[in-house]
This record gives C-alpha cells, structure tokens and sequence, in this order.
C-alpha cells in the first residue's frame, strides 16, 4: 500500500480529487454531475494532445509547433466545410488528419534525418504554420454560419449519453497505452530516450522513429483542430494561440520526464485532467484571471522541481570512504 501511495500517478489522482473536493465545498454546483461531465469534455483534447506530445518528450524531443499545426489544421478544415458544405464529415476530418501528419512529418524529418535540434526546428515552424494560417485565411474569421449543421455538431453530439469527445479521447487514451507499453515502436522511443548511442547501436532506426513521432504529434493536433474549431463554431487566426506551452505542462505534471527516456499514459492524461480541473475551478471560485496564470505557473514549477528530485541519479560507493592508514612498514593496518 505504501509502495502505491508513492507512485507519482496515484499521487497526482488524490491531489485532483482533493482539488475537486476542495472547490466543490466554496461552491457546490462545481461538483453537480453535468459540471462534471462538462469538466471531462473539456479535458479531451489537451489529453490527446498531451499523449503524443509524451511520445515526443520521451525521445528527448518537444514539439512546440502542435498549437500552430492544430490552428492551421482546422482553419483549413473550416475553408473546405464552408467552401463544400456538401463534402461529407468523414473527408473533412481526414483531411484534418493528413495536414496535420504532412506538418508533423516535416518535423521529423528536419530532426531525425537532418539531425537538428527540436527545439529550433519546432519553433521555427511553430511561426511558419501560424504564419500560414494568417497567408490562408487572409486575416479573416470562418463563423459558425459558414459552417455545415454537421460539421459544428459532431463534436459535443452524444452516443449513450456520452459526447464524441469523451469518446475520441478515451480510444486515444488506449490507443497510446497500447503503443508505450506493447508495441515494438513504443519501446524504441523508451531506449531512444535513455541512451541514444546504444539504441542506435543495436540497430534502432532512431531517424525513422522520430519521423513518425513527430507524425504522431502532427496528426493528433490535425484531429485536434478540427475537434477545436467544430466545438466552438469558429475559426480565427489565434486557434488555441500558446496552448502548446499547456500540453508540455500537462506532460511535465504528470511526471513525464524532459530529459527523456521516462514518462506514462496514466500520467499524461491525470497532468492535462489536473490542469482542466485548475482551468474550470478557478474562474468557479471567482480568482482573478491574472492569479490563474499564476498559480498554474506555480504548479509547473512544483512538478518539475519533484521531478528533478526523484530523477537524481543515486551514485555508487566504488571505493571505501575511509582507507586505512598504512603503517611504518608501508602494509594497511
């Protein structure tokens, strides 16, 4: 039972339920259940987000253009639905997908094959797809009225009562436990991020796994947008503009490491389920918007503070601390 309470992922669960409890009792329509359900479909999508964005972190990667990818991909879902209201949903959606893949490879390929840092390499197109938005759309808004019935009601649409949303990012959710923990893929980015030089060594193609990675995080963010612009029945050039800073956050709360090579499912979906219980409880409890931006920053530098705590590498005693003095005749005492 100890052993339980010390994982970081069973920690992070008890402090959200007390942070949902502690709310609930300044203001109990909090904890009502369509507050609930409310609360859960507004975590979708930085959970999708976040889990592929593991993906990348645990390459010693990040990928800070998949804000930008997600608003370039659903402005362009937006075009295509408003310009061809006759196209069916299913189109529009992959299409979504396959931009957002198209950006996400590019990525990969200027870090795996070109050997560049990701970094630099994301936030340089982080600018460019934003930019790219702003060159498509010439500076404009596609409004809910421009949009198919369709296309805005699928989204939050239910099925046995429960949103597409909710169920999008659950088989997200299963899809990326399945590929981390049982795939070959997945433990190839687990070694890529622990040691790269043996991962290459015992013939890991780390160029191609990074490639995809990066596709990973891209196609998620193109699902994302769509999902995005849908929800709210808009489309506009500042799409989910800095968010992408929120879903490393909700990868370095739930324990993934950014020095690579460590992280999980269950972490990443409790970080971006702890951030979206911060996100609804604060406006709830009437704190200041200025003091949310606050208190979130506090709350990220906590996690990374515990994480660097429990990732320093415990040394090894290879010698005694206390030789024993020789004696007069040159041989230990």
């Amino acid at each position: 039972m100890k052993t339980l309470l010390k994982m970081r992922e069973v920690q992070l669960a008890l402090c959200t339920i007390a942070l949902i409890i502690l709310v609930g009792t300044r203001a109990p329509v909090f904890v009502t259940g369509s507050s609930l359900a409310n609360l859960l479909t507004d975590s979708t999508l930085l959970i999708m987000l976040a889990l592929t964005q593991m993906l990348v972190i645990v390459t010693r990667g990040v990928d800070l253009s998949v804000a930008s990818s997600l608003a370039l991909a659903g402005m362009m879902s937006a075009l295509l639905a408003s310009r061809f209201p006759d196209l069916p949903l299913p189109l529009v959606m992959l299409a979504a997908v396959a931009i957002g893949l198209l950006l996400g490879l590019i990525n990969g390929y200027l870090i795996g094959y070109l050997d560049l840092a990701p970094i630099v390499v994301t936030l340089g197109t982080m600018s460019v797809y934003r930019g790219l938005v702003f060159v498509l759309s010439g500076g404009a808004w596609v409004s809910s009225h421009q949009m198919p019935a369709d296309f805005i009601a699928f989204p939050l649409a239910r099925l046995f009562g429960v949103t597409h949303l909710v169920w999008i990012a659950g088989l997200t959710v299963l899809a990326a436990w399945y590929v981390a923990r049982h795939s070959r893929f997945g433990r190839d980015l687990y070694a890529i991020g622990n040691e790269p030089g043996s991962a290459r060594y015992v013939g890991i193609p780390i160029a191609s796994r990074l490639m995809w990675t990066y596709g990973l995080s891209g196609a998620m963010a193109g699902l994302c947008g769509y999902l995005w612009v849908a929800r709210y029945a808009v489309a506009y050039t500042e799409i989910a503009y800095g968010f992408e800073f929120t879903v490393i956050a909700a990868c370095v709360i739930g324990g993934i490491s950014i020095a690579g090579g460590s992280g999980s499912v269950a972490g990443a979906v409790l970080g971006g389920l702890f951030l979206a219980v911060i996100g609804n409880a604060l406006p709830v409890v009437k704190v200041s918007p200025f003091w949310q931006s606050a208190l979130t920053g506090v709350v990220i530098l906590t996690a990374v503070l515990i994480n660097a705590r429990g990732g320093r590498p415990i040394g090894r005693q290879i010698l005694p601390l206390h030789l024993n003095k020789p004696n007069a005749t040159g041989s230990a005492a």
